[in-house]
């Protein structure tokens, strides 16, 4: 790897990084009622949704981490993909206002990953080392995230406890299975869902699609039956505030007609006296 490749590298890495900013910021498909989560999912299941991708962040720097320090000649290609997008991500998305930020930056730059793709020699190399300490960082960086979105919108923190399960279980389905990281998520997400304890997909691009189509498919039908309970729940109390507006009327026409009496009543006393 010579100088000229470095720089090579870092001005791409920062080229796409601008452009991901912009995108970000600007969020040409944002006013689209396809792409807006309300059309689709109730306004809870989207905040836990949002809790949900933050620990998501912390599991793929977690992988990426795995991949380098372990894997490392394993699933090549897409562990480069899974580099580069990553730290693209992250470096789009991250405020970069202060000098420290702006140095976290090109410390993201994924050289391994982009020499590979660009010329086609090994993936790891001691620069790239420096990305596992840099990964940790973001790891805890995407816990307080997730810990200040959920103190904002006052939400319960019950999903950490279904993050830790999958979690734990992801790291000893790779260790006593000898699993990639890629074959393990596969495998628990396959067995959280019901889906049985296997990898799915004899390709990455296979096992990684049928991963997004449970993960979508539990999601989907957890939201269907979340909108057929409380679809029920709303016709069936509807009925017994109905009942309840008749019996409140009849219960007003009665006092009406009381009062109507005691006036009557009054009348007659002072007719009397």
């Amino acid at each position: 790897m010579t100088v000229t490749h470095l720089l090579l590298e870092i001005i791409l890495f920062l080229i796409l990084t601008l452009v991901g900013a912009f995108i970000v910021k600007k969020r040409p498909i944002s006013n689209s009622k396809y792409f807006n989560l309300k059309e689709y999912l109730p306004v809870e299941e989207i905040h836990t949704l949002r809790q949900v991708a933050y620990l998501a962040l912390m599991t793929a720097c977690f992988v990426n981490v795995m991949y380098t320090l372990i894997y490392v000649n394993t699933d090549t290609i897409y562990f480069a993909i899974l580099d580069i997008t990553l730290s693209l991500y992250i470096a789009a998305t991250i405020d970069k206002s202060t000098t420290l930020r702006k140095l976290i930056v090109l410390l993201l730059v994924p050289y391994g990953a982009l020499h590979y793709l660009l010329f086609g020699t090994p993936l790891i190399g001691l620069i790239d080392l420096i990305h596992i300490p840099v990964f940790l960082y973001f790891m805890k960086y995407y816990y307080d995230k997730f810990d200040e979105y959920t103190e904002l919108h006052s939400l319960g923190i019950a999903v950490i406890l279904l993050y830790v399960i999958v979690f734990v279980s992801f790291i000893i389905t790779s260790i006593v299975e000898a699993k990639t990281p890629l074959d393990a998520i596969v495998m628990v997400s396959n067995a959280f869902t019901s889906n049985g304890y296997a990898v799915l997909g004899n390709s990455e691009i296979g096992k990684i699609n049928s991963m997004i189509l449970v993960w979508m498919g539990f999601i989907i039908s957890s939201a269907g039956t979340a909108t057929l309970t409380v679809a029920i729940l709303k016709r069936q109390f509807k009925g017994k505030i109905k009942e309840y507006d008749d019996k409140l009327d009849d219960l007003n026409k009665k006092f009406d007609e009381v009062n109507d009496n005691l006036e009557k009543l009054e009348e007659l006393i002072k007719k009397n006296n």
